[in-house]
């Protein structure tokens, strides 16, 4: 049998996500039964199983790159921040409840026992089994409770590959850095390196390669190159941090603003709009060029009371000013919540219980409560069809206006539901629905209500995934020393 693969890392973002994604391909498309696994996860970009569970983005990402319907055996444990010490924690797709980073530590034997099993339960199926890292697998004070990067790579018997981001300085550091943090025991389990995000000429690194190798007497199966050429959703929003970037801004192409919230979760809803060269996609955390926009979108949030009471102190009179003015003003999810007239969580899911006042720019209320909702669901806007999906606490109703769109199954159950709402002459409007864009009928829909011509069609992003993850692939394999390891 060949071994399991672990995917570590020599630091948070240096594209392990994306690395085991291609990798999943390659076994995938080579004719091999293998499935992606993370025992935890740290993010706010969740998305739902099949079935109606909850489990982090990465691993739906690298499940479809296997060709495989996610499952939450793939990512039994997700931690939600809701703030900066305290997360929400999905355990095998449902919540668990809130703890605190020290309550959640005291307890990791117990969430270890839930990931191994998991992971057992993964390995009867599937012949091989790729795994994911978290961080940096070299965090000396945490390694001791680390249920995910070493521990785990132990308990599966996988050899593991270190990848490290030449893009952001000190890659030597890196690689000899985190060989030098770590017991003997598990540097013996490192095969060898993979180098990510190099830009310029790759034979310029030779030497490099050589000092690495000569160091830590391991292999550097290969050196990525940035690429643009396609893109993966990532885990992470640190795609996303740089905000207000208007020094490429064409004045005479339409432009799409994205309220980027604090707490923004979900952010690769937007990914189908950033495909389309026709017009421009830009996050901004300020008020100043909302005058530039057609359409503003208000995003998913993590903490819906707390970044709409952000929302209210930086935006409230600029977007009233804006959809007063010409402007078109979209709330997803969260976002759609802070449209209304209020937010009200009498049972404390946030944080304090109490009612926070919000835009008053749709005629809906919502009061937070459990169960959290968590479906697949197939809508119709007038004649546009789409899937998406839903994740959140409470419901919203209408006071007046009109629902947006028609669900005619959730979870793959018929049913004659509605969501959203449309007011104010269809110039706000809102919706639960994430993964709202990625219907082409429903996105060129859209894009006409938001008052944005394009000559060319839209395509459904499923489609331009799987490009995408061919792409990858042929990436991966034209730099990458496959066949020394897989």
């Amino acid at each position: 049998m060949k071994k399991n693969i672990a995917i570590l890392g020599t630091g948070s973002d240096v594209g392990k996500s994306i690395i085991a994604a291609a990798i999943c391909r390659i076994l995938a498309d080579n004719g091999e039964n293998i499935a992606p696994f993370k025992s935890q996860n740290m993010s706010n970009n969740s998305g739902i199983t099949p079935e109606g569970f909850e489990m982090g983005r990465a691993q739906i990402v690298q499940a479809e790159a296997a060709r495989l319907a996610p499952h939450v055996d793939m990512n039994p444990i997700l931690l939600k921040p809701t703030g900066e010490k305290q997360s929400q924690v999905i355990l095998n797709g449902e919540v668990h409840g809130n703890h605190t980073a020290m309550d959640y530590h005291k307890n990791k034997d117990f969430y270890f026992k839930k990931a191994c099993k998991a992971f057992d339960r993964l390995e009867k199926k599937y012949s091989r089994i790729i795994l994911e890292g978290a961080g940096s697998c070299a965090e000396v004070n945490l390694m001791s409770n680390d249920i995910v990067n070493f521990a785990m790579a132990e308990y599966a018997n996988a050899d593991v590959i270190l990848v490290a981001d030449i893009h952001r300085g000190g890659v030597f550091a890196q690689i000899i850095g985190t060989i030098q943090c770590l017991p003997q025991k598990y540097r013996d389990m490192i095969k060898g390196f993979i180098i990510n995000r190099f830009r310029g000429d790759i034979t310029l690194f030779n030497d490099g390669i050589e000092y690495i190798e000569q160091m830590t007497k391991k292999k550097v199966l290969g050196v990525l190159p940035w690429y643009t050429h396609f893109k993966i959703d990532a885990e992470d929003s640190v795609e996303i941090e740089e905000c207000n970037n208007f020094k490429d801004f064409d004045n005479d192409k339409p432009a799409i603003g994205i309220i980027r919230l604090p707490r923004i979760a979900n952010f690769t809803d937007f990914h189908a709009l950033s495909k389309i060269n026709e017009f421009q996609t830009i996050f901004i955390d300020k008020p100043e060029y909302l005058s530039k926009f057609k359409t503003v979108i208000i995003p998913g949030s993590k903490n819906t009371r707390k970044d709409l009471e952000w929302l209210m102190k930086n935006f409230k009179e600029p977007l009233e000013n804006f959809y007063k003015s010409k402007g078109r003003i979209f709330g997803i999810c969260g976002g759609f919540q802070m449209l209304g007239e209020f937010v009200d969580d009498p049972e404390g899911l946030e944080g304090t219980p109490g009612m926070t006042k919000a835009l008053g720019l749709l005629p809906v209320q919502t009061i937070l409560k459990s169960p959290k909702t968590t479906t697949i669901s197939e809508f119709v806007w007038d004649k546009a069809k789409g899937k998406g999906y839903e994740i959140h606490m409470g419901t919203t109703n209408l006071e007046a206006g009109t629902s947006l769109l028609k669900i005619n199954s959730r979870n793959s159950l018929t049913c004659t539901g509605t969501d959203g709402c449309l007011a104010d002459n269809n110039k706000i409007a809102g919706t639960y629905i994430h993964g709202f864009f990625d219907s082409s009928q429903v996105l060129e829909k859209w894009l006409k209500w938001a008052g944005i011509n394009i000559k060319d069609p839209c395509k459904d992003m499923h489609l331009i995934k799987e490009k995408d993850y061919t792409l990858l692939k042929e990436h991966f394999e034209t730099y990458i020393d496959i066949a020394s390891w897989l």
